[in-house]
């Protein structure tokens, strides 16, 4: 038993002010609940530990070969990966590529930024910014990248504006370390340009443009700077 004792002064006082009902009903305590409860960081441990179980979408299987290429090496972008030498720059590729080829290189673009190492790419038509200049535009992307890739066809050839970004391109990075890669697609071995002679190309003649080994590349020279 329980004794119950009430100030009858108190009760009259609350009588006579205004309240307002509330419905306490399960779906009022499970809004309030729901409302109440803090939101997780998306960088947070919680939040991470929670989603790493999740499978990523719009990604195809790697091959054996890059297994150990994804992780630890190349993890996904968190706040805590800010030092690493990944991060330093804003861009991991920076695509060049001639104006009539536009469709062909976003494609590329999209390849690599759907990948599982979430690739970071530079497309001038689409990443420059407004008003500024074309050349400065891209020399500020192609030292703003770790990799370069020189999607190099007929018209590329053709293009003085193009020989000028791979040009650039060997200025930023002199010598075959790996940085500059050169996509040859619609052109035979003997129309690769004299100023690539020293570097291997990958041939885009394959059922998936060349695309999955320019991906391989890119990963290989990150992995180089962890």
């Amino acid at each position: 038993h329980c004794i119950i004792s009430v100030n009858f002064q108190q009760l009259r006082q609350v009588h006579k002010s205004p309240v307002k009902a509330v419905s306490l009903t399960p779906e009022y305590w499970f809004r309030q609940t729901l409302l109440k409860k803090p939101k997780k960081r998306p960088n947070s441990p919680e939040s991470t530990s929670s989603d790493a179980s999740q499978p990523t979408s719009q990604d195809s299987p790697l091959p054996p070969s890059l297994s150990s290429v994804t992780s630890p090496s190349l993890p996904p972008t968190h706040a805590s990966d800010s030092g690493s030498s990944r991060w330093s720059k804003d861009y991991d590729v920076c695509v060049c590529h001639s104006e009539e080829d536009l469709v062909a290189a976003q494609d590329l673009v999209s390849y690599l930024e759907g990948s599982t190492a979430s690739l970071r790419c530079f497309l001038q038509l689409r990443d420059a910014t407004p008003g500024g200049a074309i050349v400065s535009e891209l020399c500020q992307a192609l030292s703003s990248s770790h990799c370069r890739v020189l999607l190099i066809t007929p018209g590329f050839l053709q293009d003085p504006w193009c020989k000028y970004q791979m040009l650039q391109a060997l200025t930023e990075a002199p010598g075959a370390e790996g940085c500059t890669i050169p996509l040859l697609s619609g052109l035979s071995r003997a129309a690769y340009p004299p100023e690539l002679r020293f570097m291997y190309y990958v041939d885009g003649r394959g059922p998936d443009g060349g695309f999955r080994q320019v991906k391989e590349a890119v990963m290989r020279y990150l992995q180089t700077l962890s």
